[in-house]
């Protein structure tokens, strides 16, 4: 595959090898190649995405033909607030501007006068002391939030699905707000951090521009579509708000003075592209090792130590009966189940079976007994 994240090959075991061009591989590592229009290889049984977003991959249909699709949360959350802090500061001082007229000046004997005479129209206001309010306070949104705190800004967060990990990284200044409205009120930065969902598409509207203070800056370095862009460019049009900085460009952004827009580079620096990557490659081999799916974005987070020597993993639909049927089939291969695990999420379920027993006669027999299951997508026997 093209845009095979390089970096982390040394992170696998002696025992993997990177496949040649025709190979049928059991697993891709990927960073932003579209995959929608591709045909996976009936041996493909995992994905692993090198880095946070995955709209490149056909998540329904790599489910449907027993694929397990991962992400990397947080493998380049850093770079990310890094960007950020650049960007509060970068619109609080009116740096981009500045330096654009600085290029652009007319040479001359008399430029440093003109500087200075100039220069003024360009004054901004220092951060510390700002209200900073962060929505989504997950892997980059609590980052952003300890970094405010460590600028000395005020901050305020919002995240109903607040998780303990995230909780506990935060630094104890930062004060959670029950509403989005409460958190936006009163802001001179609002920043979004929320992964891209039917519920959070348009989080940041019309009816939430108008809550914003005339001089506040919108940030979205999360996806595009959560903050609409119709609904920005019309409230700066209205004085609603002072100035817009995301990553994701559209056309109807373009070219607005008050809208500054990089070219999706929340993640780009080698560091990050280097931690996702070695994420990915330990979550491909943890899963073809173990079947656990911690990070999956199309199967149920499960991880279960073995109970037995021989584990059997099984991708099927979440109809009534599946239980039923595979243990059925099980017990038919002559085989006693000593933990069965079991985790569905929408259209799918996800069920590990350990067992204490193993021929290649009972092999053949309980495979061939679950393959001929219609609701299911794949099954794998894997060897502790």
């Amino acid at each position: 595959m093209r845009d095979l994240c390089h970096r982390p090959l040394a992170e696998f075991t002696a025992d993997y090898q990177v496949n040649q061009a025709g190979a049928a591989p059991d697993a891709y590592m990927i960073r932003s190649v579209d995959l929608h229009d591709h045909q996976f290889p009936a041996a493909l049984k995992v994905i692993a995405r090198c880095g946070a977003g995955f709209n490149n991959i056909p998540l329904e249909r790599a489910t449907e033909q027993g694929i397990a699709v991962f992400n990397t949360p947080g493998g380049n959350a850093n770079a990310v607030k890094e960007l950020v802090v650049a960007l509060l500061i970068a619109s609080s001082r009116n740096l981009l501007q500045a330096a654009q007229w600085s290029a652009q000046a007319a040479p001359g004997a008399d430029i440093t006068l003109r500087t200075e005479q100039q220069k003024t129209k360009f004054n901004g206001q220092e951060i510390i002391g700002r209200r900073l309010a962060v929505i989504g306070l997950g892997h980059v949104g609590s980052l952003v939030a300890n970094a405010g705190v460590a600028l000395g800004m005020e901050v305020v967060g919002y995240d109903p699905y607040l998780s303990v990990e995230s909780a506990w990284n935060l630094a104890r200044e930062v004060k959670r707000t029950a509403t989005i409205e409460e958190a936006i009120a009163g802001a001179d930065f609002i920043t979004v951090h929320v992964p891209k969902n039917e519920e959070t598409t348009g989080l940041i509207g019309a009816a939430e521009l108008r809550l914003m203070k005339k001089t506040a800056v919108l940030l979205n370095y999360s996806r595009l579509g959560i903050v609409d862009n119709a609904a920005v460019v019309a409230a700066l049009a209205n004085g609603n708000c002072q100035h817009y900085c995301t990553d994701f460009s559209e056309e109807q952004i373009l070219n607005n003075p008050g809208i500054t827009i990089t070219p999706h580079i929340g993640g780009s620096t080698h560091e990050a592209e280097a931690s996702c990557s070695q994420i990915a490659a330990r979550e491909i081999m943890d899963y073809l090792a173990t079947g656990n799916t911690v990070n999956s974005v199309n199967l149920p987070n499960v991880q279960a130590p073995f109970a037995g020597p021989y584990r059997l993993t099984i991708i099927h639909r979440n109809i009534p009966n599946m239980l039923g049927q595979i243990t059925t089939a099980i017990a038919g291969a002559g085989l006693n189940i000593e933990n069965l695990l079991n985790r569905a999420r929408g259209d799918f379920a996800y069920t590990i079976v350990d067992v204490n027993q193993m021929t290649p006669a009972i092999e053949r027999a309980v495979l061939a007994a679950l393959d001929k299951i219609p609701a299911v997508s794949r099954v794998r026997l894997i060897e502790r």
